[in-house]
């Protein structure tokens, strides 16, 4: 809007621009969004991409105590859900090839492992234990949408597309039953929904509450910590991550630890299959 204001300063009543177009009708646009939404594990399923990964590690007054870079080329896994971050530069140094040989022999093994678990499983089995997986994914969706308050906000556009923003907040008194909603529900904040395709374009929240992390949740990030997230689409045809932040406070065995500053951004995206990998490229303005 300011950019067309600037761009005609002088035009008569006549010639001003159109009444912007009303918004959706908040029930039903997000009943669509909904209904669109799935994890980056499944979208990633069918690529492969690079991802670069920097920490900051920070002291009470700020100051930083280590910054860690990494470059991974990651590829679908034979699991399904699974990817392969294969570590390929670690802070500007490549690796060498016996270094990436053993990560490949150790990715192998692993990879054994999980299908040996479901050696015995036939077609129907691992189609049901596939869609099982799913349902679980789709069972989180569905609580988000019930024990937050979504409101739409507002219109903006984000590279050349009108986005809705709208902003979540958890509901008092609601029990979440998944494990990945008892965690989202710590989160407020605002998105921002891409208007024509109903995709998740940005998300920025914020803890209302600690959060314990790791296998027994001896860590704990604390109350105010941040979190960003970007999608762009590729090829004009599907929406894929292009970068993700946090930053905040943890406290370990109830003690200050540090502040940390994660920061991973996505790119190279290519198509793959068995034998064959197709480039595919962000959508101009991306």
């Amino acid at each position: 809007m300011v950019l067309c204001l600037l761009g005609a300063p002088s035009l008569a009543p006549a010639q001003s621009a159109s009444a912007p177009a009303p918004m959706p009708d908040t029930r039903a646009f997000l009943e669509e969004v909904r209904r669109n939404l799935a994890s980056d594990e499944s979208l990633l399923e069918n690529y492969t991409f690079s991802e670069q990964y920097t920490e900051r590690r920070l002291d009470g007054s700020g100051g930083v105590k280590s910054v860690k870079q990494e470059l991974f080329e990651v590829y679908p896994s034979v699991e399904p859900g699974k990817v392969y971050r294969r570590l390929v530069v670690r802070d500007g140094k490549k690796l060498t090839e016996q270094e990436l040989a053993e990560q490949d022999k150790k990715h192998e093994a692993k990879s054994e492992r999980r299908l040996s678990r479901h050696a015995g499983e036939d077609e129907e089995e691992r189609r049901a234990r596939l869609e099982g997986d799913t349902e679980k994914e789709r069972e989180v969706v569905d609580e988000v949408f019930k024990m937050d308050d979504i409101r739409v906000a507002g219109r903006e556009v984000i590279d050349g597309r009108p986005a809705i923003v709208v902003t979540f907040t958890p509901k008092p008194g609601y029990k979440p039953v998944t494990k990945g909603a008892k965690v989202i529900q710590k989160l407020d904040g605002r998105a921002w929904i891409d208007e024509q395709d109903k995709q998740l374009v940005r998300l920025e929240g914020r803890l209302i509450e600690n959060v314990g992390v790791g296998p027994i949740k001896l860590a704990r990030l604390q109350k105010g910590a941040t979190a960003y997230f970007q999608r762009r689409k590729v090829n004009d045809e599907i929406w894929l991550p292009a970068e993700a932040r946090f930053a905040g406070a943890a406290k370990v065995f109830l003690v200050f630890g540090e502040r940390l500053e994660l920061q991973s951004r996505y790119s190279d995206y290519k198509k793959f299959s068995v034998g064959t990998e197709e480039s595919v490229t962000e959508t101009p303005g991306n």
